[in-house]
């Protein structure tokens, strides 16, 4: 019997178990391989696709499948297949057209399945190219045929953010579609019911893992629901206020090795399950 023996830990990658260069700490990396070797489940649970993720996969190994998409999608990345998805109506587009039609410069990109398709280009869809080193794909968002997970916008201005948060909110089928904050400078729609809380518990029963023995651990808006419902929820230090504020517990920051904090924590009984 190993002594973390049907736990799951699901974390967010960008600002949690990733340092803000974007590698792992080799003390979060020897954590996570005892934890293993002791019988837990290590996962991550991200807003990423799982096509773009290969280097941090086979950084970390995995022995769970990922969580991705922010929920909208169960991969098994051995195999190289979907567990489970949920993708947006074909009509969503109603909607991008609503935003780019309203918003100057609005950086939009659809997230097909395996694919990422920039459709209108500004300075925020460059970084984020240059951060993930996904291909510069273009399309316009009429012309995309496939099954799509999700719409993001992008813009590093935070005026144009807000307005688009209003702007869809008050769009006549809102209620048709989730919205979230994933980043400061990005904004998402969902398929509705799709989130990182609602991922988790399909993610426990494919491993027959009780929820009260399931950790989450996240920085960002797009993370509450997870930590919500997680058995004990985590933020790290450097996470917003929405964040801490919905975690059973709050520690050291992402540049301090917070998921080897996390894992010491629990094998010494400061942090307990339910």
């Amino acid at each position: 019997m190993g002594r973390f023996d049907g736990i799951l830990i699901c974390t967010d990658l960008d600002g949690t178990l990733l340092r803000n260069d974007k590698t792992v700490s080799r003390e979060n990396l020897d954590a996570i391989e005892y934890f293993k070797s002791e019988g837990g489940y290590f996962t991550f649970v991200t807003g990423r696709m799982p096509f773009f993720v290969s280097k941090i996969y086979e950084t970390i190994r995995p022995n769970a499948p990922i969580g991705c998409i922010n929920g909208g999608g169960l991969f098994d990345y051995e195999n190289q297949r979907y567990l489970w998805s949920q993708t947006l109506p074909r009509d969503v587009v109603e909607l991008v057209e609503y935003a780019d039609k309203h918003i100057e410069g609005l950086g939009i990109q659809l997230n097909a399945l395996d694919k990422i398709y920039f459709c209108k280009e500004n300075a925020e869809m460059a970084r984020f190219r240059e951060s993930t080193g996904v291909p510069n794909l273009v399309s316009d968002y009429n012309a995309v045929d496939e099954p799509i997970g999700k719409i993001v916008f992008g813009d590093d201005n935070e005026e144009h953010i807000l307005c688009l948060t209003e702007l869809l909110d008050s769009h006549p089928r809102a209620e048709e579609f989730d919205f979230i904050r994933s980043e400061k400078t990005l904004y998402e729609i969902l398929p509705k019911g799709v989130s990182k809380g609602s991922v988790l518990p399909r993610l426990a029963a494919v491993l027959g893992v009780d929820m009260s023995n399931t950790v989450a651990i996240g920085d960002y808006n797009n993370d509450v629901s997870m930590l919500r419902a997680a058995g004990l929820g985590i933020a790290v230090a450097n996470a917003t206020l929405e964040c801490k504020a919905a975690a059973d517990h709050v520690t050291v920051s992402n540049e301090e090795h917070a998921v080897a904090r996390i894992i010491s924590d629990l094998d010494k009984g400061i942090l307990k399950l339910s």
